[in-house]
């Protein structure tokens, strides 16, 4: 009678990455999910992942690279529809170049140097 293969299970359980996990972290990561959204997704648990990670860095460098896809995506969008908007035109320059478009104004001494705020003390008579 042959043994049956003893089954890993709890954290430590899903040691080898397969081709179906990796797709569902790569599907997550592209949608700008966290690394414990990403771990959900795939059915596996965060020590898991760190350990793969670890055990092959080209795949945090792929990780790394498809976060930066929702972020580019939603950077073209705002771009592309810049000439459409004046009010998004207008928030987009707030935010890029602050220096000329910002609506705020900062209070400063000489050379950039916070004003000395001096109390004097009410006298004793």
């Amino acid at each position: 009678m042959r043994k049956k293969k003893k089954v890993r299970t709890g954290p430590k359980g899903n040691w080898k990455m397969d081709g179906d996990t990796l797709r569902k972290l790569e599907t997550a990561f592209a949608y700008g999910a966290t690394v414990g959204e990403a771990c959900y997704f795939a059915d596996i648990v965060p020590d898991t992942y760190y350990r793969w990670k670890k055990q092959n860095p080209e795949l945090s460098e792929k990780f790394t690279r498809l976060l930066q896809r929702p972020i580019l995506a939603a950077r073209k969008s705002v771009v592309d529809a810049l000439p459409h908007d004046p009010e998004l035109a207008l928030k987009f320059l707030e935010r890029k170049k602050k220096d000329e478009f910002s609506p705020r104004t900062e209070h400063t001494g000489a050379d950039g140097e916070g004003f000395a705020i001096v109390i004097d003390k009410p006298k004793k008579v």
